[in-house]
């Protein structure tokens, strides 16, 4: 079986290191440099567990322009990003570069479409089909794109392996396949992107509606009809906010890039990437990669 791409949710990851890690890590200017640090330890604790062919380093806007048009409250309850935070994310893209990873990103998408996109181009560029991707993420939205070639992987707890999701990981946690997860949070909402969901449906419900009626444009059919078996009460719930609930799942739903390729093979470049950390004043994250480049 050939290795697999592994596509990483950047500013996920530079969120994510930001505030689980110490703010006393700096550089030689006293300046943070924990959300680099993190991030890149991140993935190499990942490739280190699941070597890959290449890897594919995403980011992209904070919200869809066109995400907010259709709903003004997506992303709005979120806060600015911390300065110290910025400054790291703008350093971000060279350092993940010198090390040998490909870096995208797009003005107008999300880092998770980025992703998305790569995830396709992989499983429909590998050798004879066989073109497999691991999605390195803590964002649900990218369950969507699980399937038997594409899994989501999150890192280790407490020195732990990566945690590896497919189809049927993603059934046990909500009760329904990939393919319904857009429906899934169109019905439930999803609190992190400011969508509230339909009133009163829960995830236990959604998951029930979906798999007792299939998609959410089935479901709100069936709830229209005058011979519905559904509950009154769910039934009128849906009806009130049926135009909501398509904005909803479109908002969920991602977007292919159009020019997004499948990366060729590509290894790590240790020692470039010792270079950069060091330029950057990041001398114990230097260390590990020159040690690692001559292992």
């Amino acid at each position: 079986m050939p290795a697999p791409l592994l596509i990483a949710d950047v500013p996920w990851l530079l969120y994510r290191a930001f505030f689980s890690l110490p703010k006393s890590i700096v550089n030689a200017d006293g300046q943070p440099v924990n959300a680099l640090l993190g991030t890149v330890n991140a993935l190499l604790a990942v490739l280190e567990a699941r070597p890959a062919r290449a890897v594919a380093a995403c980011m992209g806007a904070e919200e869809a322009i066109y995400r907010v048009k259709l709903y003004p409250g997506y992303h709005a309850q979120r806060e600015r990003m911390p300065t110290e935070l910025a400054v790291q994310w703008a350093k971000a893209p060279a350092l993940l570069a010198s090390l040998g990873w490909t870096v995208t990103t797009d003005a107008e998408l999300e880092a998770d479409d980025v992703m998305f996109s790569y995830a396709l181009a992989e499983t429909a560029g590998g050798r004879d089909g066989d073109g497999r991707a691991l999605l390195l993420t803590g964002d649900r939205d990218l369950f969507q794109a699980v399937t038997d070639q594409v899994a989501v992987i999150t890192p280790g707890k407490g020195g732990e392996p990566p945690n590896e999701i497919g189809p049927e990981q993603v059934h046990e946690r909500y009760g329904i396949d990939p393919a319904l997860v857009t429906d899934f949070i169109a019905l439930r909402g999803d609190p992190s992107d400011g969508l509230p969901g339909a009133p009163g449906i829960g995830a236990k419900t959604a998951a029930d509606l979906l798999n007792r009626y299939g998609s959410l444009e089935d479901m709100l059919k069936i709830a229209g009809a005058d011979d519905s078996d559904m509950r009154l009460r769910t039934a009128i719930t849906l009806g009130e906010n049926e135009e909501l609930l398509h904005t909803f799942k479109r908002i969920a739903t991602l977007v292919p890039i159009d020019g997004i390729a499948r990366p060729p093979d590509r290894p790590t470049d240790f020692a470039s990437g010792a270079r950069m950390a060091r330029e950057l004043g990041m001398r114990q994250l230097a260390t590990r990669l020159e040690k690692l480049a001559t292992a």
